[in-house]
Order: structure tokens, then C-alpha cells, then sequence
């Protein structure tokens, strides 16, 4: 059972992979970030659309590995429609369970595909790929609150 659960979460990931979700940077936009795994070279740049506090667009262009970006692509599906601080709950929880190295069981229910990377968390290196996107959102929201809580960000 645990060799299904390992190639479907694995099948997952390639998915994502191959067929990006919300891929290609749009516009118009609030902010956008670029964001860089130096320890393997990943890239990303994400921009971030709010309406309110509703997260009402993330698009991004991403070079890298099959992690980083599979974990970008289901991180937009989680986040669109949500609001910025259900993204941080969200961003909270799932790195909670890379740094738990497979000690923490995310609620399918809440995060859907992305419980797929709890194999990915058996792998310390590999922590950064998966949560190069999730890092890139986070700063983007936090630009975001910045400018609507009247700072310069």
C-alpha cells in the first residue's frame, strides 16, 4: 500500500509538472517578486493580484525542478479565490510538514494535491524546491499588506 501511495503522490507531482496551473505571467498585477533557490539554481517570478484582501490572481514563470515547480502550481490552485490570510495559514501548514520530515499529515480537504509533498519531506535538500513558490507568495502578500497598512513596500 505504501509503494500506491508513494507512485500516486509521485504521478501527482509530474502532473503538476507537465501541465502547470496558472503558468505565464499576466497582467494587470499588484506586485510581483522573484524569488532564487541558489542551492540548485531553481528561479521564479510571481505576480500576485488582490481584490481586497481576496488573492484574486497569482501567475508566475519558473525555471527549475519538477518539485519547485509542481509545488507552485498547486500552491496557486489553494490560494486564487482565498483570502491573504488564508494563504499564511495555508503557507503555515505546509511547511510545517516539510520541516516535520514526514511526521505531520496535512488535511487532504484543505490542501488537496499538495499532500503529495510529504515524500518530498524525507529529503532536507529538497525542502527549499518545494517551497520556492509558497516563499515567493508569502512575500508577495506581505508587500501587499504593507502598502495597504501605509508603509513604502
Amino acid at each position: 500500500m505504501m509503494t500506491d501511495l508513494t507512485t500516486l503522490y509521485q504521478d501527482i507531482i509530474l502532473d503538476h509538472y507537465r501541465a502547470k496551473h496558472h503558468a505565464g505571467l499576466r497582467e494587470p498585477f499588484d506586485v510581483q517578486v522573484t524569488h532564487v533557490n541558489p542551492s540548485c539554481g531553481d528561479e521564479l517570478e510571481l505576480r500576485l493580484t488582490t481584490e481586497g484582501e481576496t488573492i484574486a490572481d497569482v501567475s508566475y514563470d519558473a525555471q527549475g525542478c519538477s518539485i519547485s515547480q509542481a509545488s507552485t502550481s498547486i500552491m496557486t490552485d489553494l490560494v486564487i479565490g482565498g483570502s491573504m490570510d488564508r494563504a499564511q495559514e495555508l503557507y503555515d501548514g505546509f511547511l510545517a510538514m516539510l520541516e516535520g520530515q514526514g511526521t505531520i499529515d496535512l488535511d487532504e480537504t484543505t490542501y488537496g494535491d499538495a499532500i503529495a509533498f510529504n515524500g518530498v519531506a524525507q529529503f532536507p535538500a529538497r525542502v527549499k524546491c518545494a517551497m520556492l513558490g509558497w516563499a515567493a507568495l508569502r512575500d508577495a502578500v506581505m508587500r501587499v499588506k504593507g502598502r495597504s497598512d501605509g508603509s513604502d513596500e
